[in-house]
Formats: C-alpha cells, sequence, structure tokens
C-alpha cells in the first residue's frame, strides 16, 4: 500500500521581483515553519521556501505598495520573533544600485547593539552621535542597529554608557551571535 504524500515547498534558489513588485523574505531554516508562516499570510499571496544566497528563506510576494510589504516586515520581526526584510527590483527605477544582501556572522569580540524599535530615525540620530557609520544586524532574531564592534570589552562598555546616557537604548553582546546585514545603514 502507498502512503500519500504531501507536496512539500522546494528549496530552489528565490525568483528576483518582478517589476514594481515588492518581495517579503522571512528568514527560516526549518520548513516546519513554512506552513505556519504561509497561514499567517493572505492566500492571494504567493509564497515558496528558497534559497537567497546563504540562507534560506520564505519568499512572500505580490506586493505592490512598499508599505504593506513593511508592515509584514515589522509584523515577522517584532510579533513573531523571526528575521523578515523587504526587497524590490531596482531595474525600472533610475536609482543606484545597492549592495547585495549578503549576511556574515561577526567574528570574536563584543558588539553593542541600539534598538530602533522601528524607527528609522533613530539610524541617523546615532549616525551623528557616534560621528561614524551605523550598521544593520540581527541577534537572537531581532533587528539591531550596530553602533560598535570590537576586541575590546571595556571599549564596549563605556561606549554602551555613552549610548545609555544620550537616550539610545542598547545591550552589550558576544558578537559572535550576531549576523551582519548591512556593514552600513542607508537613510
Amino acid at each position: 500500500m502507498v502512503e500519500p504524500t504531501i507536496a512539500q515547498p522546494t528549496n530552489s534558489v528565490c525568483q528576483p521581483p518582478r517589476k514594481d513588485e515588492y518581495l517579503l523574505f522571512i528568514l527560516t531554516q526549518a520548513r516546519a515553519n513554512y506552513e505556519d508562516i504561509r497561514a499567517t499570510l493572505p492566500p492571494q499571496l504567493p509564497t515558496n521556501f528558497c534559497q537567497y544566497l546563504d540562507d534560506t528563506v520564505v519568499r512572500v510576494g505580490g506586493f505592490n505598495k512598499l508599505l504593506d510589504a513593511q508592515g509584514w516586515a515589522r509584523y515577522f520581526n517584532e510579533i513573531v520573533g523571526l528575521s523578515a526584510f523587504v526587497i524590490q527590483s531596482t531595474q525600472s527605477r533610475n536609482y543606484p544600485r545597492l549592495p547585495e544582501y549578503k549576511p556574515e556572522p561577526l567574528a570574536d569580540g563584543y558588539a553593542v547593539l541600539v534598538d530602533y524599535f522601528s524607527q528609522p530615525e533613530i539610524a541617523s540620530e546615532l549616525k551623528q552621535v557616534l560621528g561614524s557609520d551605523v550598521g544593520l544586524v540581527t541577534y537572537a532574531q531581532r533587528p539591531y542597529l550596530l553602533a560598535l564592534y570590537t576586541q575590546n570589552e571595556r571599549e564596549a562598555n563605556s561606549k554602551l554608557q555613552q549610548l545609555s546616557d544620550r537616550g539610545f537604548t542598547g545591550i552589550v553582546v558576544d558578537s559572535r551571535s550576531v549576523i551582519l546585514i548591512r556593514p552600513v545603514v542607508l537613510f
């Protein structure tokens, strides 16, 4: 007797967005999360489990408005606890080509992370206070701004104190647990 099989999502390379389409990518290594994610989203949005660079993601297409895609990304980041981000095609616009998404873990050391509470303007304020570029990272499947990466624990704690004194909400963590999304946040 043959057991019925349930169709599983394939692990193929993710297709790029169509012209004027926004994609939502949700980072997940577990296929089990795929069905939960699908059940959360409106049924008309096409989803598949695919490979984006070195990451396994759930690719959600069909967004014609940036705010709709960003709203779902915020939901998955803040409520569900999965890292999610939006990409779009730059072919039809006259924007400069953005750097590719190449997440990589930081090496040994300490990372000073700042919670930006889904308010991108905090990145600009943080850059002014630091006098240097600010990166974007994930830690414990949440997005943070990277204020400092260093081998020196004292320097990390000093920077955290400086930022706390200026009203920023931050933490110092083992940098090996931090995934660098972008070394420089564009704003």
